[in-house]
C-alpha cells in the first residue's frame, strides 16, 4: 500500500491524477479542501506540499485582472508570503535578463596571449551585432562607471544610425568590400586644356608650299622671321611692328632661315646656294658664304657653327671666325637634305634627307666632332625626314617624323642606335618641337589631315588636337617662353596658337595672348 503521505513527486503526480479522475466521474466526492484552496487535492494531502517559493520578481508593465474570490484567493496563497503578487493571465519574461553579453564576448583576454583573444573578441562583436556594441562596457568595467547587468541597453530596441566614422578600426565599414573605405589618395589631375583656335592670325602672301623649305623661325629676341618669296620680313611680337630685312632680286629666292641662339644674328639660305648672315637690330648684311652647288633648304646654328644643307645631297659647316666659305663638308645622304638639328649639348648634329627612293635610304644620319662619317644610319624612315627634334629633358633622346609614305613618329637613343617607340600620326609629318617647359612635344602634319597635334611624352597620349589651316601645316615656330607655337602654311597664313604652360606654373594654358585676336599683314 502506498502512503498518501510519500515524498516521491512522482508518486505525488499519480495520485493527484487519480483523484481528478475520481472527482470527474463522481462530483459528490469533492472533498472541503478542494472548495477551500480551489485545488482538487487528495484526501490527507495538505497544501503545503505544493506551495512553490516564487523568486522575487517585479512584473512591470503587466495590468492586474479582476478575477473571482476564489482564484485570487488560490493564487495569493501560492506566493511567497513576504510579497504581494499581482493577478495576472500570463507571464511575461523580464527582457532585462535578454542581455547580449551573456554570450560571453565580453571576457577579459587569457593572460598567455594578451591582446590576442580581446582583439578577436572586438572583432568578431563588430561583424555580429555592429559597431555600437563594440563600445559596450560590460558591468564594472569602463571609466563610465559600473553598469547593472540587469538594467536593459540604451541601444535595446532603437533604430540604428549611421554614425559619422568608424569606432574602432575592427568596424564593418573598414572590412567589407561593398563599405565606404576611404584612403589618403590623391585625385587626378584633370586633363589641361589647350585653346582649339589661334589668338592671332597674320596673312603671309608668297609663303611657298614647298615640303622641302624652312621658311620661318623665332629669334630668343622675340622677333618672327619669315621668308616670302624673294624677300624677308621681321615681325616683333612685343609691338607687332613689322620690317623688311632684305630683297634677294628677281634671280634668287628665299629656301630656308634661322637666327642665331643669341637672337642677333638670322642666316638664310638661297636658291642659288649661298649663305647670307645678317644682323637683325642693324638690318645689315654681315657675310655671303658659298659651297653649294644649289639651293640651300635648311640651316642650324648650334653655340659658333652654321650647318647648312642642300639639294646637293651635302652639308657644309660654316665659322663666321674663319675666312672660308666653310670648314668642313658632310657627305652621307643619297638626296636632297630637308632637316637639320643641333643637339642640346652641340655634341650631335641630325640631318633628314628624301632618301626613301633608293632601295637602302639613310633617311636619318646622326653625326658628332670626331669624325666626318655619320656615326648613325637610322633607316627605320620609309619616306622623306624633314621633321627632327633633340629633346631638352633628356640627354640623346631624339625625335623624328616621315613624310606621306611614312607618317610614323620615332624616338631614338642616339647612345646606342636603338629605336625608343614609334607611333603612326595618319598623316604627313612636317615638323617636330620639343615643349622646354613640360615634358610634351608638338608636331604639324600634311596630307591628309593638316592638324597639329600635341603628345605627351613617353607615353604619347593626346593632349590636344588642333585645325585652321587649309592646306598642309610645313612650317613651325616656338616662342622664347615656351608657350606659343606659330604655324605656316601654303594657305599663305600664319597661326599662333598657346599650347603649352609656362615653366613656373604647369596649369592650363589661357586663351589670351600678348596680342588681340584679329588678322593682319606681315607685309
Amino acid at each position: 500500500m502506498i502512503s498518501s503521505h510519500s515524498s516521491d513527486p512522482a508518486t505525488q503526480h499519480l495520485l493527484l491524477q487519480a483523484t481528478k479522475n475520481r472527482i470527474r466521474e463522481n462530483p459528490a466526492m469533492e472533498s472541503p479542501q478542494t472548495r477551500k484552496y480551489g485545488l482538487n487535492l487528495p484526501t490527507g494531502m495538505s497544501e503545503t506540499l505544493l506551495r512553490l517559493d516564487s523568486v522575487p520578481v517585479s512584473f512591470r508593465g503587466v495590468s492586474s485582472l479582476s478575477a473571482s474570490p476564489g482564484s485570487c484567493r488560490a493564487i495569493s496563497n501560492l506566493s511567497s508570503p513576504s510579497k504581494s503578487s499581482t493577478c495576472s493571465d500570463r507571464f511575461i519574461p523580464c527582457r532585462s535578463s535578454s542581455r547580449l553579453h551573456t554570450f560571453g564576448l565580453n571576457e577579459k583576454a587569457s593572460p598567455v596571449k594578451e591582446g590576442g583573444n580581446e582583439a578577436y573578441a572586438r572583432l568578431l562583436k563588430s561583424e555580429l551585432f555592429g559597431s555600437d556594441f563594440g563600445s559596450f562596457s560590460p558591468a564594472g568595467g569602463g571609466s563610465g562607471g559600473a553598469a547593472s547587468p540587469m538594467s536593459p541597453s540604451k541601444n535595446m530596441l532603437r533604430f540604428k544610425t549611421e554614425n559619422s566614422g568608424p569606432n574602432s578600426p575592427y568596424s564593418p565599414s573598414l572590412l567589407r568590400n561593398d563599405s565606404g573605405f576611404s584612403s589618403e589618395t590623391t585625385p587626378p589631375k584633370p586633363p589641361r586644356k589647350v585653346p582649339k583656335t589661334p589668338h592671332k592670325v597674320l596673312d603671309a602672301p608668297s609663303l611657298q608650299d614647298d615640303f622641302y623649305l624652312n621658311l620661318v623661325d623665332w629669334s630668343s629676341q622675340n622677333v618672327l622671321a619669315v621668308g616670302l618669296g624673294t624677300s624677308v620680313y621681321l615681325w616683333s611680337a612685343t609691338n607687332s611692328k613689322v620690317t623688311k630685312l632684305c630683297d634677294l632680286g628677281p634671280n634668287d629666292g628665299v629656301c630656308s632661315v634661322q637666327w642665331t641662339r643669341e637672337g642677333s644674328y638670322l642666316s638664310i639660305g638661297t636658291s642659288l646656294g649661298r649663305v647670307q648672315v645678317w644682323d637683325g637690330t642693324q638690318c645689315k648684311r654681315v657675310r655671303t658664304m658659298g659651297g653649294h652647288q644649289t639651293r640651300t633648304g635648311v640651316l642650324a646654328w648650334n653655340s659658333r657653327i652654321l650647318a647648312s644643307g642642300s639639294r646637293d645631297r651635302n652639308i657644309l659647316q660654316h665659322d663666321l671666325r674663319v675666312p672660308d666659305n666653310y670648314i668642313s663638308k658632310l657627305v652621307g645622304h643619297k638626296s636632297e637634305v630637308c632637316g637639320l638639328k643641333w643637339s642640346n649639348d652641340d655634341r650631335e648634329l641630325a640631318s633628314g634627307g628624301n632618301d626613301n627612293q633608293w632601295l637602302v635610304g639613310d633617311q636619318l644620319l646622326v653625326w658628332n666632332q670626331h669624325s666626318q662619317q655619320p656615326a648613325l644610319r637610322l633607316t627605320e624612315h620609309t619616306a622623306a625626314v624633314k621633321a627632327i627634334s633633340w629633346s631638352p629633358h633628356q640627354s640623346g633622346l631624339l625625335a623624328s617624323g616621315g613624310g606621306t609614305a611614312d607618317r610614323c613618329i620615332r624616338f631614338w637613343n642616339t647612345t646606342n642606335g636603338h629605336q625608343l617607340n614609334s607611333i603612326d600620326t595618319g598623316s604627313q609629318v612636317c615638323n617636330l618641337a620639343w615643349s622646354k617647359n613640360v615634358n610634351e612635344i608638338v608636331s604639324t602634319h600634311g596630307y591628309s589631315q593638316n592638324q597639329i597635334m600635341v603628345w605627351k611624352y613617353p607615353s604619347m597620349g593626346k593632349v590636344a588636337t588642333l585645325t585652321g589651316h587649309s592646306m598642309r601645316v610645313l612650317y613651325l615656330a616656338i616662342s622664347p617662353d615656351g608657350q606659343t607655337i606659330v604655324t605656316g602654311a601654303g594657305d599663305e597664313t600664319l597661326r599662333f596658337w598657346n599650347v603649352f604652360p609656362s615653366v613656373k606654373t604647369h596649369t592650363s594654358v589661357k586663351d589670351t595672348g600678348l596680342w588681340s585676336l584679329g588678322r593682319t599683314q606681315i607685309r
